[in-house]
């Protein structure tokens, strides 16, 4: 399945932001409604948000040490491992925060709870842009003869399906409408069908 530390990070690193990200706002309505049962979602999101954090974060220092990188991919993977570890100290604090009180918190220490985790949930976006940036404007994580060979791919003539290409906006009408076909039979083929008799 996944072969490279890099595609185990890659498989783990999209399930906590999602998971704390889904905790702050199930926190934020569950209060603003007084509905227990969004608190406890919030709960359990962030139990398994900070989870997942953590073994994103374990994923993530094994792929840095294994991956193909420059100058530039490496100054980006130095901030988003700073921020990786700060997120995932934070909202590891948060969850044992909320484990210790038994998932509820009184007035004033859920204010100060609920203030930390929308920070927390600023952070770990950041941290989800950081490996973005890593890979989507630098190629971290794509072995060099990859790379090497989409760059081939790209530049090389490619077909596509009508409707689908570069130049063309979605929705143009295609080369197999009516107005194109004189053998339709007066109905119109959906775009793709082969050509046949009527």
């Amino acid at each position: 399945m996944w072969q490279t530390a890099a595609e185990w990070h890659a498989a783990l690193n999209d399930l906590p932001p999602a998971l704390l990200l889904a905790s702050i706002v199930f926190d934020l309505v569950g209060s603003a409604t007084k509905r227990d049962a969004l608190k406890a979602a919030g709960f359990w999101t962030l139990v398994a948000g900070a989870g997942g954090a953590v073994l994103a974060l374990a994923s993530g220092l094994r792929a840095e040490d294994t991956i193909e990188h420059g100058e530039a991919v490496h100054r980006v993977m130095e901030r988003h491992e700073a921020f990786a570890i700060t997120v995932t100290v934070v909202f590891g604090a948060l969850a044992l925060w909320r484990i210790w009180r038994r998932g509820t918190l009184p007035g004033q220490e859920r204010a100060v709870y609920l203030f930390a985790a929308t920070l927390g949930t600023a952070m770990v976006l950041w941290v989800a842009h950081l490996g973005g940036t890593i890979v989507f404007r630098h190629g971290g994580g794509v072995p060099t003869q990859v790379m090497q060979q989409a760059l081939t791919e790209r530049t090389a003539e490619h077909e596509h399906e009508p409707g689908e290409e570069h130049d063309e906006p979605a929705g143009a009408p295609s080369a197999d409408t009516v107005a194109t076909r004189p053998d339709s039979g007066g109905h119109t083929h959906a775009p793709g069908t082969p050509p046949h008799e009527h």
